[in-house]
């Protein structure tokens, strides 16, 4: 539509009535050919929405919907309260934006709270990062798991969160078992050796691969996933400094389940 509306506006200033149909034909061919890429960006709205503005927008929806997933089984447990609150000070959020947080938390546990609306406009800012909205989610599958249990409630919104985000169903299952896979992993390492079988794998679960995959789909696997949570792409995306730790935590997760698997394969 924007760009019929311009080539017409355009045309008509330079050449009056017969610029005003080849302004619109040649914006028709705009709308039809890059118009979808256009929207995608946010449009006009793109142009005008600044880093810091998107970033504010993450860290909103972030404890907004960690209050709603917290709420969702009728009762706000002290698990949760906690989780959002060491949540806070891993980030080094500063007073006011830990009273923003504490804010957005409070929001998202009101019976009202719109999260599809919510999603909606968050999706519409970083729908062309989607490596920001899978980092989004998969905060927001550590919040439900926070007492080691997932809910049927708290399921049933962690799905709503990944179709308003656009991730289909079977990648959302994947990142559960791959949450539950690193859960494992981190505990074993910390506390000992422990099942050496049952961590290895955990590590193929990590990096989403079968034991017997190929040396190529290991390296593949593990580069994708690196990729996708590097921390200085994700901070270019626009995904809030105060996060860059939650990232490296990611990559050493994955860097750490991919070398146990080298040295297993020998």
């Amino acid at each position: 539509m924007w760009g019929k509306i311009l080539g017409a506006l355009f045309g008509m200033a330079l050449l009056k009535i017969p610029g005003l149909f080849i302004g619109l034909l040649i914006g028709h061919w705009f709308d039809r050919s890059y118009g979808g890429v256009f929207a995608s960006h946010g449009g006009f709205n793109g142009f005008s929405r600044d880093k810091s503005e998107a970033q504010g927008i993450f860290r909103y929806n972030t404890f907004a919907v960690m209050g709603h997933i917290a709420k969702s089984n009728g009762v706000v447990t002290k698990s949760h309260i906690q989780q959002a609150t060491v949540f806070m000070d891993q980030l080094g959020l500063t007073a006011a934006q830990k009273q923003e947080a504490q804010a957005a938390f409070r929001h998202g546990k009101q019976a009202d709270f719109p999260l599809l609306e919510q999603l909606a406009e968050f999706r519409s800012v970083y729908r062309t990062r989607p490596d920001v909205l899978l980092m989004f989610l998969e905060i927001q599958i550590s919040t439900a798991y926070v007492d080691l249990y997932l809910s049927s409630a708290e399921q049933k919104i962690l799905t709503q969160v990944a179709s308003a985000l656009g991730i289909n169903a079977t990648q959302f299952e994947q990142m559960l078992s791959r949450y539950e896979a690193e859960a494992r992993f981190a505990k074993n390492s910390s506390n000992g050796p422990g099942d050496a079988g049952r961590r290895l794998t955990d590590a193929y679960k990590i990096l989403g691969i079968s034991a017997d995959s190929s040396e190529v789909q290991l390296k593949k696997a593990y580069k994708k996933l690196m990729a996708q949570h590097h921390p200085d792409k994700l901070m270019s995306q626009g995904l809030p400094p105060e996060l860059m730790d939650v990232a490296k935590q990611k990559t050493q997760d994955i860097q750490a389940a991919y070398e146990l698997i080298r040295k297993q394969r020998g």
